[in-house]
């Protein structure tokens, strides 16, 4: 049975599926709340900064009289690792139709000492009120059908970043963005492919907010090996998507001083761009 196939035989749903359950968050008290990161959504061995942003963006949704994150930027600090964390948040300002707050995010490292892992600041508001006036020149990426393009899965042996992430995910890349997988990088700085949670559950605001960042890094595309850190990451949520496989297109236009930006558009089977970001990331160079 194809990947996507299997998704669609085993499908969840939004709210019952594995992505909901290791991103829910329990409220200790107001403006706190526990969560315990799970291994699953590691890379190298760290959390996956986008699902970081997700775990931060439902602990706001929580203590935010609105529900739907519109802009989020999250510095990231310090590596997250799998285990216990507190999310602790703030409220800024309160609207009639925007809503703003804080959250952090911290664990206890090895020595007892709480560390701070990621910052985040955000707006809120309700995605389902906004007007359907659209007056926009962005383009969806050009992509073959989705069974041109390759996954995890037909590599024979393991893609440069694999980890246990991977295993939560449904990806298949434009085999034209994937020269770095054959070590024929093309050095242009771009990646593209369809994207989805393995268990065929539909994308919604928070899981957008781990689609921005779950591709593979366009520094693979540089001819870049190994982990590439967020430092920054910003993402605009612009409307709740329509089922089906995301399109996703991340591109790079400048690696100088060891950083280079990262810009991802997402859309949805409906032909709207539903989610934009850019992110400022450190490589390692060699």
């Amino acid at each position: 049975m194809s990947d996507a196939a299997s998704a669609q035989a085993t499908r969840a749903t939004i709210g019952d599926s594995e992505f909901d359950r290791d991103s829910a968050v329990t409220r200790r008290e107001p403006g706190v709340y526990d969560i315990d990161l799970s291994a699953d959504w590691t890379i190298f061995n760290a959390v996956n900064g986008g699902f970081l942003l997700a775990v931060a963006a439902r602990a706001l949704s929580d203590a935010l009289p609105h529900d739907d994150p519109f802009s989020i930027t999250a510095h990231y600090l310090t590596a997250s690792t799998p285990g216990p964390a507190v999310v602790r948040t703030s409220v800024v300002r309160t609207g009639r139709t925007l809503s703003t707050g804080q959250a952090s995010i911290f664990q206890t490292d090895a020595d007892g000492n709480e560390v701070e892992r990621i910052r985040v600041l955000a707006s809120y508001g309700d995605l389902d009120s906004l007007p359907d006036d659209v007056r926009t020149t962005a383009v969806p990426p050009s992509f073959p059908p989705l069974e041109q393009c390759f996954g995890p899965d037909d590599s024979p042996e393991p893609l440069p970043g694999a980890s246990a992430i991977t295993d939560r995910l449904f990806m298949k890349l434009d085999p034209a963005t994937l020269g770095w997988a054959l070590g024929a990088p093309s050095g242009k700085g771009e990646v593209r492919g369809y994207f989805g949670l393995a268990d065929g559950r539909d994308a919604d605001p928070f899981s957008l907010l781990l689609t921005v960042d779950a591709l593979p890094p366009t520094a693979f595309d540089l001819g870049l090996t190994g982990w590439v850190p967020t430092v920054e990451l910003t993402a605009h949520i612009r409307c709740r998507p329509a089922p089906g496989p995301l399109r996703v297109s991340i591109t790079t236009r400048n690696l100088a001083g060891g950083f280079l930006e990262e810009d991802a558009e997402v859309w949805d089977t409906a032909g709207r761009l539903v989610a934009q970001s850019r992110q400022l990331a450190r490589a390692r160079l060699a």
